[in-house]
C-alpha cells in the first residue's frame, strides 16, 4: 500500500514540537535521589522502544538509488531494547521489518528493471547510541536531545523485480548490514522519550534488484517516529534522561541549603545569646552610681554620696555620739614588746615555739587585752632552703605567735599574721650569725 508517509511525518512532527513545548514548562525531576558520581543503581537503566514510519530508497546523499528515479513510500517499524551505559552512552538491539519499493522510468541496460519491491520481514543489530545533550553543560536538564546511533547486523530480504509487465522474485537473503541513525529525542515525561529519527541503512547490492554495476551496496532511508519508556521503579530516575552536570548543580544546592539553613539557625541561637547579654549587661548597669545595679535599685537616682541599703534606697541616720579613742603606745609597752621578740625561740625547721617562750609572750598577751592594742607579727627567713619553703615557715610561725596569743584571751581580730620569708633581711646571710637575726618575728603594736 502506497501513501503519502511525508506528510504523516511532517504533521507527526508538528504535534510532536507543541507537545514538548508542554513538556518544557513542566519541573525536571530526573535529578532527584542522585548523587554526583554515584552508582548506576540509583538510576533505571534499562529501556524498551518501538516506533513506525516510512522506506524509501532515496537517500539524503541522492547515492546509489540504483537507477530508480521515482521512489515509492513504504510502511516499516521498529523495535528496541537498550542498557544505558552512562547518561550519554547506551547499547541497543534493534529490530527492523517493512518494505521499500521505486519505479524506474527510464528503463535501459544498467537497469533494465521497471520497478522493484524489496520486502524485509525481519532484520536484527547491535547499535550504539550517543546522547549530545547529556554531555554538555549548555543543554541543563534539556528536554531536547540530540542522538546518533551506529550498529552492524543482520537483514533478512525478499526482492521482486518488475522486467517489461513480468515479475520476477529472487530467493530471500539474509546478509549483512549496518544501520545509521539520528535524531532527536523529547522528554515529555519522567521516564519517557518521544523520538523523531533518520535512518540510514546500508545493505547488500542485491537489496533493489539491480546486480552489478559499480556500487557494491544499497542505500535506503528509514523515518520514524516513536515513544521510549525507561524500565523498572518510577521512584529512580532514567539514567539516558540525567545530565550529570544536572545531578551535580543539584547536590550542590541541596547542601548550599543544608548549611544556609544550620547558619541561620546558629545566626539566630547567637543574635538570642547576644540580646540576652545585652539585657544582663542593661540589668547590671549603676545609673546613680550608688553602688546598687538598676534591677535591684527600688530608689533610682539617689544623689551621688548618699548613703543607700542594699535596695539602693537612702540610708536614715540617728542622731550619734562618737567616741573616739586615742591609743597611747608607752615605752613600758614597747620594753613589753621588744622582750617578746628577743626571747622568742622556735623548734629547728618548725613552727613549734619552745616553752622558754612562753613568759614574754603571756606579757605580751596581757597587754594586748588591757589596752586593747592592735598588733601586727610579720615573720621572716634566712635565705636557706626554698623560697617556697620559707615563705610557708614564715607565715607558720607568725600564725602560731598569734594562735598563742588568742589562746590568752587577746582578740584574734585585732592580730594581724604575714610572712615575708627571706625578702626583707635586716642583716646579710653570709654569715651565720647575720642569718640568726634574719631568722626573727617582728611584733609591731597600734
Amino acid at each position: 500500500m502506497n501513501i503519502n508517509y511525508k506528510k504523516a511525518t511532517l504533521f507527526a512532527l508538528a504535534g510532536m514540537i507543541g507537545a514538548t513545548s508542554f513538556a518544557q514548562e513542566r519541573n525536571n525531576s530526573s535529578v532527584e535521589g542522585t548523587t554526583p558520581f554515584g552508582s548506576s543503581q540509583q538510576y533505571r537503566t534499562w529501556s524498551i522502544g518501538i516506533g513506525a514510519g516510512a522506506t524509501s530508497l532515496m537517500n539524503i546523499a541522492k547515492f546509489n538509488t540504483g537507477g530508480y528515479d521515482k521512489m515509492d513510500w513504504n510502511l516499516a517499524y521498529n523495535a528496541y531494547i537498550k542498557k544505558q551505559i552512562s547518561p550519554s552512552f547506551g547499547i541497543k538491539a534493534q529490530y527492523f521489518g517493512g518494505k521499500v519499493g521505486g519505479t524506474n522510468e527510464n528503463v535501459g541496460v544498467a537497469n533494465p528493471n521497471s520497478s522493484f519491491e524489496t520486502k524485509t520481514p525481519w532484520s536484527a543489530a547491535i547499535s550504539g547510541e550517543f546522547l549530545a545533550a547529556n554531555t554538555n553543560w549548555r543543554f541543563f536538564n534539556s528536554f531536547i536531545k540530540p542522538y546518533a546511533a551506529i550498529g552492524v547486523g543482520a537483514l533478512n530480504f525478499e526482492t521482486t523485480t518488475t522486467t517489461g509487465g513480468t515479475d520476477m522474485k529472487a530467493k530471500k537473503q539474509t546478509k549483512l548490514y549496518v544501520p545509521v541513525d539520528l535524531g532527536f529525542k523529547f522528554a515529555v515525561a519522567k521516564g519517557i522519550n518521544f523520538e523523531l529519527g533518520y535512518q540510514l541503512n546500508w545493505a547488500n547490492q542485491d537489496f533493489d534488484g539491480v546486480q552489478g554495476g559499480q556500487y557494491k551496496n544499497d542505500l535506503f532511508s528509514y523515518a520514524h517516529a516513536g515513544i521510549e519508556l525507561a524500565l523498572g521503579s518510577g521512584s529512580k530516575p532514567a539514567l539516558n534522561n540525567s545530565n550529570p552536570v544536572a545531578t551535580l548543580v543539584n547536590d550542590y544546592n541541596a547542601k548550599y541549603d543544608e548549611m544556609k539553613a544550620e547558619r541561620d539557625k546558629l545566626v539566630a541561637s547567637n543574635n538570642s545569646l547576644q540580646s540576652q547579654v545585652d539585657q544582663m549587661n542593661n540589668d547590671l548597669k549603676d545609673d546613680d552610681g550608688d553602688g546598687v545595679a538598676n534591677k535591684f535599685d527600688k530608689c533610682p537616682d539617689t544623689p551621688t554620696g548618699t548613703p543607700v541599703d542594699g535596695a539602693g534606697c537612702p540610708i536614715v541616720l540617728k542622731n550619734e555620739t562618737k567616741i573616739v579613742e586615742k591609743v597611747v603606745v608607752t615605752e613600758a609597752d614597747r620594753k613589753v614588746v621588744d622582750e617578746a621578740i628577743k626571747n622568742l625561740e622556735f623548734d629547728l625547721g618548725k613552727s613549734t615555739i619552745r616553752s622558754s617562750s612562753y613568759p614574754s609572750l603571756d606579757r605580751v598577751a596581757a597587754l594586748l587585752i588591757e589596752k586593747n592594742f592592735s598588733l601586727k607579727l610579720a615573720g621572716h627567713t634566712d635565705n636557706t632552703g626554698s623560697m617556697k619553703t620559707n615563705l610557708r615557715l614564715s607565715k607558720e610561725r607568725a600564725e602560731s605567735v598569734k594562735s598563742y596569743l588568742s589562746s590568752k584571751g587577746a582578740n584574734p581580730s585585732r592580730i594581724e599574721a604575714t610572712g615575708y620569708g627571706p625578702n626583707q633581711p635586716i642583716a646579710t646571710n653570709a654569715t651565720a650569725a647575720g642569718r640568726q637575726e634574719n631568722r626573727r618575728v617582728e611584733f609591731t603594736i597600734y
